[in-house]
């Protein structure tokens, strides 16, 4: 698993770094087989009261599937930090099961008829 931070106009300090590995490594740790990188986005945006809010987006790339992408802006960056890791894990695990409970649907699609199929094996309308 590929772990790379962003952080854009702020600083990144170690505690903010360990905050979030620990996080994530507690949210992700249903899917760590198929999560192949993670990408998380930390920057501050003008808030509606015009402070600094803390925004915290991640994205989380799987094998042969969609990434996941989760956003969240709050006050203080080390919550939108938690309440993103939360969500994606969430997010995460909604995909696991799925895949679980539905799997390939190829698999149960009818083979196309070829020149080669048996006229016994073609269903009769009796």
């Amino acid at each position: 698993m590929n772990l790379k931070i962003q952080a854009q106009d702020l600083p990144l300090t170690d505690g903010l770094r360990q905050h979030l590995a620990a996080r994530l490594a507690h949210a992700l740790k249903h899917g760590r087989d198929v999560v192949t990188r993670i990408v998380v986005r930390l920057s501050e945006v003008d808030g509606p009261r015009g402070g600094k809010d803390g925004c915290c987006g991640i994205e989380v790339r799987r094998k042969g599937a969609p990434a996941l992408i989760v956003e969240d802006i709050q006050s203080d960056l080390y919550l939108a930090i938690d309440r993103t890791s939360k969500r994606i894990g969430r997010a995460l695990d909604r995909h696991l099961t799925r895949r679980r409970d539905f799997p390939m649907r190829s698999a149960t699609r009818q083979q196309p008829l070829t020149e080669e199929t048996p006229c016994s094996a073609l269903p009769t309308d009796r």
